[in-house]
């Protein structure tokens, strides 16, 4: 028996701006707090940096031929803010040009039948407002966003159906300084870029729902990132306590307030407790007044999953006197068994039974929400060309397979998104690890693009809408079982008819 998706399930493939675009200060576009940083000496791998990227500008009509012969149903991609709000402000300026090259992709993407799925924040900030009012440290980002995302709701909602208000918001840039804006406001900085960002999202749901939602007839959601947690020793109360606290800390942060109303009570717990250890005479995780849990709580859609590898989880007390942090705030400490395959990037390893448990945890924890997952995929570290990437077909294999046995447990998923289309600019990582289905030769000014070939074993999941007769899923093992199973036979059938044929022939002359 091989199994097979639900009629109607969404196969697509992901990319963000600021990763992709390029032409990061062409045609009128503001600076973003990426650009800014990465032109910092020492942020980024080599002192890398996007500023022509992957070219996706001005090759639009290329990638999208790769998605025509991918044959996805949707594609998933951001718009950049600074390149239609260059200074992030609505009043200031609004760059026409912008506008105009986000019509014609998503106009090009509906032509050739891809349905586009659009996020409003994948990171790339306008630095004109982290410069001026400290960016997401301040609470009037949420009508700066708002008036953002009802500008993108006017001039291409009749058209988009899907919208994603953040990508992973997850604020590393103020927390650790590794990414932008690289502020080290540790135990802090990241609970309150967080906290305006989950009020900002209920915001612009509302705004749709309210102003847009019976005109354009679409969907408002979000995009959380969470590895899957497991206790070590599960027969460890701590450890199983360890391991939820793990996944309430990643995925929780965000996902309680939109669908319970607030933090998740083991993080308002922990968080506090520290702090109060520390001398504080509040939490340092912010709270929601009443008004606001109310406001916030049923302000999503659908929930975007991005989801890539698990980690092994045992209890660990840290002393909060070693100062705040978001790290030990958890007590806990991440392992990973030597024995999980591992392609060259530190932090992922190919984990596939770590997904089926995450999307059961969100069904039950979060009432079976509509599912789309936004982010599923495998980086390499090899400076080489390798476009025989087996290792991402075993990964995709795993991986699929464990959201499929999770759809026949129940869980509401209806859409699966390869993260990603092309090799691209990796975020402090610059171009060491690449994602990509396709490779990007970035040596070159063109930026060619060449299949791997999980290209080819994708595409056969989406035409046969998950897994057919593994003879239909690689051309490689049909062509070998050809040779096994007919070729080598009908070898040795002709080696024993010429044995026999020699033998007689001897014989005769013997006689």
């Amino acid at each position: 028996m091989y199994l097979l998706l639900p009629l109607g399930f969404l196969w697509g493939v992901g990319s963000s701006a600021y990763q992709t675009e390029g032409a990061w200060d062409k045609d009128g576009k503001g600076p973003s707090i990426w650009d800014a940083f990465t032109h910092k000496k020492g942020k980024v791998f080599m002192n890398e940096t996007a500023d022509s990227s992957c070219e996706g500008y001005y090759k639009v009509k290329d990638d999208i031929q790769l998605l025509k012969e991918l044959k996805v149903n949707h594609y998933l991609l951001s718009i950049s803010w600074p390149r239609i709000m260059p200074t992030g402000i609505k009043k200031e300026q609004v760059n026409e040009k912008g506008i105009k090259f986000y019509n014609d992709t998503i106009n090009s993407l509906l032509e050739n039948k891809i349905i586009p799925i659009v996020t409003l924040y994948h990171w790339d900030l306008p630095q004109v407002l982290q410069e001026k009012y400290g960016g997401w440290q301040n609470i009037s980002m949420i009508s700066y966003f708002n008036d953002y995302a009802n500008l993108c709701f006017e001039k291409f909602g009749d058209r988009v159906k899907y919208w994603i208000t953040f990508n992973n918001p997850w604020v590393k840039g103020y927390e650790t300084g590794e990414h932008a804006p690289g502020l080290k406001l540790s135990g802090i900085g990241a609970y309150k870029a967080a906290h305006h960002i989950i009020k900002t999202h209920a915001k612009v749901w509302h705004s749709y729902n309210k102003t847009w939602r019976s005109k354009q007839q679409g969907m408002v959601g979000i995009s959380l990132t969470s590895a899957w947690g497991e206790p070590v020793d599960l027969t460890s109360q701590k450890d199983i306590e360890a391991a939820e606290r793990y996944v309430q800390f990643y995925l929780g942060w965000f996902a309680n307030p939109i669908y319970s109303g607030d933090y998740p009570e083991v993080m308002k717990n922990y968080v506090g407790r520290k702090s109060a250890q520390q001398g504080l005479g509040m939490s340092r995780l912010p709270t929601f007044s009443v008004q606001e849990k109310s406001y916030i709580k049923g302000t999503s859609d659908f929930l975007g999953l991005s989801h890539f590898t698990t980690r092994y989880i045992i209890q660990k007390n840290y002393s909060a006197l070693k100062g705040p942090s978001y790290h030990t705030d958890r007590d806990l400490v991440e392992l990973v068994d030597p024995k999980w395959p591992d392609p060259g990037s530190k932090w992922l390893y190919s984990v596939p039974w770590g997904f089926r448990r995450l999307l059961n945890f969100i069904k039950t924890q979060y009432g079976n929400p509509l599912i789309y997952v936004t982010e599923n995929g495998v980086s390499e570290k090899l400076q080489c060309i390798q476009l025989c990437d087996e290792w991402r077909i075993e990964y995709l294999k795993g991986y699929i397979n464990e959201l499929l046995k999770a759809i026949n447990d129940g869980v509401n998923v209806k859409g699966y998104t390869v993260w990603s289309l092309l090799d691209k600019f990796e975020w402090n990582k610059g171009y060491s690890e690449r994602f990509g289905l396709y490779h990007v030769d970035f040596k070159k000014g063109n930026k060619p693009r060449y299949p791997k070939a999980s290209v080819h074993y994708y595409k056969m999941i989406i035409s046969a809408n998950g897994f057919p007769n593994p003879r239909e899923v690689n051309p490689l093992t049909t062509h070998m079982e050809m040779v096994t199973e007919i070729v080598v036979p009908t070898v040795f059938t002709l080696c024993i008819l010429i044995s026999a044929i020699l033998l007689m022939f001897l014989l005769r002359k013997h006689n």
